[in-house]
């Protein structure tokens, strides 16, 4: 069974592969890059969805 938490963190490890991959050359600098994207796209998404908790739909 998946979560919405699970496939948020799918795409943000593909998107920020893409990314990285795109962005830089070296293996080394397109890793560094890839990590930081990562935390930052699930960092934000938690955050983002901690701040919406109270707002009803």
């Amino acid at each position: 069974m998946t979560s919405h938490f699970l496939l948020m963190v799918l795409f943000a490890g593909c998107v920020s592969a893409v990314f990285a991959a795109l962005m830089r050359d070296d293996p080394a600098e397109q890793l560094r890059l890839g990590a930081r994207m990562f935390a930052g796209f699930v960092g934000a998404a938690v955050l983002l969805s901690w701040l919406m908790y109270p707002f009803p739909l």
